[in-house]
Order: C-alpha cells, then sequence, then structure tokens
C-alpha cells in the first residue's frame, strides 16, 4: 500500500517534502500536483520505477515522456537548445508548457522517443513540484496521470487513492488540480509548432 501525503499546494511541508524525496530517490513511484494536472514521476536514471509508470499507464513505446527541471539552467545538460528556442522557452517557464527537444546522451535511451530521439522538458509553476525538484536536485521522469482507456487527467486525490494506492509507492495530496494537461510543443524544427493543446495558452504564436 502506497504511503499518502497531505502537502499544502503553497506552503509545502519540508519534512513531508524530504520524506516524499526519501521514498522517489529509492525506487518509489510518486503521484504528485503540478500546474496542470496530477503526474506520476520517479528518478530519471531509475529504470524498474518507469517500468512500473508504463504497466500503470499501458504506455507504447513511441510515447514521449517528459523532465521536470528546476529552471532553465538545467535543460541543456538534457536537451540540444538553440538560441531562438531558449529565447521561447525563457518567456513561457516556468508554466503549463512541454517542450519537445533533442536528447543529449545524459538522458538514458529508453526515455528517448525511439524515431525522433527527443525528450520532452517542462519547467513548471507549482510549488509542491519545485520544492520536490529542489530537494531532489535532479529532475523527475513524468508523465500525466492519464489511465488506460480514458483521455481525461485523473484530479481528484481520493479518487487516486482508491485507483493507485497497491500499484505506487507514493501519492501527494495538493488538493485538486486541473484538469487538462499541459500544451506540448515541438521545438525540433527550429520553429514552435503546438502538437496538443492543453491548459498555456498559445496566442504568443500570433507574434513568433
Amino acid at each position: 500500500m502506497s504511503q499518502y501525503f497531505e502537502i499544502h499546494p503553497d506552503n509545502p511541508q519540508l519534512r513531508l517534502i524530504r520524506h516524499s524525496v526519501d521514498i522517489i530517490r529509492k525506487g518509489g513511484v510518486v503521484v504528485y500536483p503540478t500546474d496542470s494536472c496530477y503526474a506520476l514521476g520517479c528518478r530519471l536514471d531509475d529504470k524498474s520505477a518507469l517500468n512500473k509508470i508504463i504497466r500503470i499507464r499501458k504506455l507504447t513505446k513511441d510515447h514521449h515522456f517528459t523532465l521536470m527541471c528546476r529552471d532553465l539552467s538545467e535543460i541543456s545538460r538534457y536537451a540540444k537548445v538553440s538560441n531562438e528556442s531558449f529565447r521561447l522557452m525563457k518567456g513561457l517557464t516556468p508554466g503549463p508548457y512541454t517542450f519537445i527537444l533533442p536528447a543529449t546522451h545524459e538522458v538514458p535511451r529508453r526515455l528517448w522517443n525511439p524515431k525522433a530521439k527527443t525528450i520532452g522538458i517542462r519547467v513548471p509553476d507549482n510549488p509542491v513540484t519545485l520544492a520536490l525538484l529542489g530537494e531532489l536536485d535532479e529532475p523527475l521522469m513524468s508523465t500525466t496521470l492519464i489511465l488506460p482507456e480514458t483521455d481525461m487527467a485523473m484530479t481528484d486525490p481520493y479518487q487516486i487513492r482508491v485507483m493507485l494506492e497497491h500499484q505506487v509507492d507514493l501519492i501527494v495530496d495538493s488538493g485538486f488540480c486541473g484538469i487538462e494537461p499541459s500544451t506540448v510543443i515541438d521545438m525540433t524544427s527550429g520553429l514552435p509548432e503546438v502538437v496538443r493543446r492543453g491548459v498555456g495558452p498559445i496566442d504568443w504564436l500570433e507574434k513568433h
């Protein structure tokens, strides 16, 4: 049975954040809130935890995984970013956007999209997520919490507990999140291309 922590959405309790990160470091899979909706996460290099997430969501090999990062300074280690792309990302982060970029060899190959050799990068605007990332001191491998045979992200922590308490190691309850995932922007061609409309607005595209 998973651990269940109620963490304040605006003022995360440091004791619970540290306990959460201990679970993640020991190979745990965590359900945690973001600035869009709840997500599943694990350590970047934890193959066993990743496989557990793949089983929970029944993901295919071409699924795009995302690295949750504290800030843009981490991104160049894990993704190849042009100056133009960096300027655009700087204006949209932190926020509910996932950027598809060519992966560097710092990213385990099992996380790459096998066809495009890309990875999703995200800098969220959520106090709980940022506290977890700060304590973990590395990106969190992440994917939206959408269960198989549904197309809506889970938002109710109580329902998440009922559905997943025997499949994950930790559920972080920070109240209701949104129902829309992040907006996904493909940056691999040099020009931004929205490949999934989500909670992040895209009116900035008209000015680009």
